[in-house]
């Protein structure tokens, strides 16, 4: 296996690890919210972040190694980068701060910083650009949960 895929498949698998140590015990939190109808089970989160974070590696890589102008590469890297950076930090807010309405705002923005990421890995892969559409359905999904939570336990 080429070293890059290694380093792409593993920086958000660590970034998504760091945030869940971060925020470790926080599913006890979860199962203490009235939750919205549809919520899954607290197990659920994790498998499905995994998921998400190695489809998010994978595009990345493949947005890397594409034959487009490395000025094009380095701007979606750059939004790439600024996701999940932006992903980081929402568990810390939503969990450990317990700041839902702030928390949904941010996944609001991360929501449209995958956009942008995703219509930008297009303009070089198309498959990366599709390897992150189950992200953004994720965090539509998410956006739900975290605005019910907010507005059922105020």
């Amino acid at each position: 296996m080429h070293p890059t895929f290694i380093i792409c498949m593993l920086i958000p698998l660590a970034i998504g690890g760091l945030s869940a140590w971060l925020t470790m015990g926080s599913m006890a939190l979860y199962g203490s919210l009235t939750l919205p109808p549809l919520a899954p089970p607290s197990w659920v989160f994790p498998a499905v972040w995994t998921v998400l974070f190695l489809l998010m590696g994978a595009a990345s890589w493949l947005v890397w190694q594409a034959d487009a102008p490395l000025e094009e590469r380095k701007q979606a890297m750059g939004l790439y980068g600024a996701q999940l950076a932006v992903n980081f930090v929402w568990p810390l807010l939503f969990f450990r701060a317990e700041r839902y309405l702030l928390a949904f705002f941010w996944l609001i923005l991360l929501l449209w910083l995958v956009a942008v990421t995703a219509r930008t890995f297009a303009k070089i892969c198309s498959r990366a650009a599709w390897m992150l559409t189950p992200y953004l359905a994720w965090l539509l999904f998410a956006g739900y949960l975290n605005l019910f939570v907010w507005l059922l336990n105020r």
